[in-house]
C-alpha cells in the first residue's frame, strides 16, 4: 500500500491543465459505440474508471484504436454489440456500472457485471428498480441491490420514472435503456443533476427533450458518430482551486476546464465562500461549455450549502470541506445523503480526517457542520480507497503545520493520474 506525504507550501502557483472530464470520457465510449461509423475522441481521460468502460465494450466487439492522444472508435450502431466471453470489470467505477446496467438491459445476449470490493458495496437497486419496470432482467447480490449483477437483455418498454434522489448515474442508465424501449421515456429529478448524457445525445442525434425538473428521450433513433473534444475535468481542477485558495500568496491558472452549468457548483460555493476566482475565455467544444479558471488566495468565509447546489457540486464536496476547514465560522452542508453512497462514506470520511487536522467536525445524516481554524495541523490521513479523499487531504497538507501523509494513494489514479507530480509542479517549498 503506496502512501504519500506532503509539506507545508509558500504558494500555488503556475499555469495548468487538468485531465479530461471523467464523464464525458465515459460516455464518448458509451455512445460513439452505440453510434454508427467512426468517432475520434481527443482529451479522453486515461484513467482508470473510462478505461475499464473502453475495456467493457472491446469485450462487446468494439474496435478501439488508441495512439495516446486521440481514441478512434468504430462504432456498430445501436444493435450492433455483441455477447462478452467473460464477467464485464468495471473495477471502481460506478458510472460504468450503473451505466452499463441501463445499457445491456435491452440488449439480445446476457452478461455480468462486477467490480472491486468498493463498488460491489456500492447500492445498485436505485437503477435496477427502475429498469425492472421498463421490463429489464437483472439479478444480483442483496435482492439486486449489489453487484455481481446478472443482466439478461429483454424487450423494454418506456416509461416517467420521478427519481427520489438527483443522480446523473441513475439518469444516464434510465436514458440509455431508453434508447431500446418502445415508445418515450422521462426521468424527473428532485433537482437537475449533471446533463453530460443529453447533451452528448443530441450531439449523436438522438431525440432528447429537456425541460424543468427532467428529460424524455424517444427510444428506437438510431445514432450517428460525431467527433467528441473532451474539456478538462472540473472536479479534477477543484483540488487546485482550493488549493490556491488556502495556501497565501497562490496564483493559478487552469486552462481549458468543462464549466457545464450542471457541474458549477462548485465555482459559486467557492465564490460564496469570498474565493477570488474568475472565468477567463468562456467558448463551446463538442457541445459542452468551456472556460479558463483564474484563482488567487483568499481568505474565506463560512456558508450554507443545500438545495440545487448539492447535486452541482457532489464531486467535489471533500474539497470543499478542505476549503471549509480554513474559512472563518460554520459551513453547513445539508441534503447531501449522496454522499454516504459514494466511493467510500464521504462525509464520514472526511470528518474523520479534518478531526486528525485539528478541526471540529460536527456528522448529520445527510452532511455535517465545519467551524474552520487558523491552521490546520499535518497529520496521518486515510483514504478510505476513496481517490477524492486522498487528493484533498493531500492538498490540505499545503496549508497544514508540519508533514501530512495519506495512505493508499494507488486509487488516485482512478480520476487522476500525474496529479501527485502536477501538486509537486505548482507547490513551492
Amino acid at each position: 500500500m503506496q502512501s504519500y506525504t506532503v509539506q507545508c507550501a509558500k504558494a500555488v502557483r503556475g499555469e495548468i491543465t487538468v485531465p479530461g472530464d471523467k464523464s464525458i470520457s465515459h460516455r464518448s465510449i458509451m455512445f460513439g459505440s452505440l453510434a454508427t461509423g467512426v468517432t475520434k475522441v481527443t482529451g479522453f481521460l486515461r484513467g482508470e474508471d473510462a478505461l475499464a468502460t473502453l475495456e467493457a465494450f472491446r469485450a462487446m466487439g468494439i474496435e478501439v484504436e488508441d495512439d495516446g492522444e486521440t481514441l478512434i472508435i468504430h462504432g456498430k450502431g445501436l444493435h450492433g454489440l455483441s455477447e462478452p466471453a467473460d464477467v464485464l470489470d468495471c473495477g471502481n467505477s460506478g458510472t460504468s456500472m450503473r451505466l452499463l446496467t441501463g445499457l445491456l438491459a435491452g440488449q439480445n445476449f446476457f452478461s455480468v457485471l462486477s467490480g472491486d470490493k468498493y463498488l460491489r458495496a456500492r447500492p445498485m437497486k436505485r437503477v435496477v428498480g427502475p429498469l425492472a419496470q421498463m421490463g429489464a432482467r437483472i439479478s444480483g447480490r442483496a435482492g439486486g441491490d449489489k453487484a455481481p449483477l446478472a443482466i439478461q437483455g429483454s424487450k423494454l418498454i418506456g416509461i416517467k420514472y420521478t427519481s427520489p434522489v438527483s443522480s446523473a448515474q441513475v439518469k444516464s442508465a434510465i436514458m440509455l435503456a431508453g434508447l431500446y424501449a418502445e415508445g418515450e421515456t422521462t426521468v424527473l429529478e428532485p433537482h437537475l443533476s449533471r446533463d453530460h448524457s443529453e447533451r452528448m445525445l443530441r450531439h449523436f442525434g438522438a431525440q432528447v427533450e429537456s425541460f424543468p425538473g427532467g428529460v424524455k428521450l424517444t427510444g428506437g433513433v438510431e445514432l450517428f458518430a460525431s467527433d467528441i473534444a473532451v474539456p478538462g475535468d472540473i472536479s479534477s481542477a477543484a483540488f487546485f482551486m482550493v488549493a490556491a485558495l488556502i495556501v497565501p500568496g497562490s496564483e493559478l491558472l487552469i486552462r481549458g476546464v468543462g464549466v457545464n452549468p450542471t457541474r458549477t457548483g462548485v465555482i459559486d460555493i467557492l465564490k460564496g465562500m469570498g474565493a477570488d476566482l474568475e472565468l477567463l475565455n468562456p467558448r463551446e467544444q463538442s457541445g459542452e461549455p468551456v472556460a479558463d479558471i483564474r484563482i488567487r488566495s483568499s481568505q474565506l468565509k463560512a456558508m450554507e450549502i443545500s438545495g440545487e447546489l448539492v447535486p452541482r457540486a457532489i464531486d467535489e464536496f471533500p474539497a470543499i470541506c478542505i476549503a471549509a476547514s480554513l474559512a472563518r465560522g460554520t459551513t453547513r452542508v445539508s441534503g447531501a445523503a449522496e454522499l454516504r453512497v459514494k466511493e467510500t462514506d464521504r462525509i464520514a470520511a472526511m470528518a474523520a480526517n479534518l478531526r486528525r487536522a485539528g478541526v471540529t467536525v460536527v456528522e448529520t445524516p445527510d452532511g455535517m457542520e465545519i467551524t474552520g481554524v487558523e491552521h490546520l495541523a499535518g497529520c496521518s490521513a486515510e483514504s478510505f480507497g476513496d481517490h477524492r479523499i486522498a487528493m484533498s487531504m493531500l492538498v490540505a497538507g499545503l496549508a497544514a503545520t508540519g508533514e501530512t501523509s495519506v495512505d493508499d494513494t494507488e486509487c488516485i489514479a482512478t480520476s487522476f493520474p500525474g496529479f501527485l507530480e502536477l501538486l509537486g509542479k505548482v507547490a513551492s517549498r
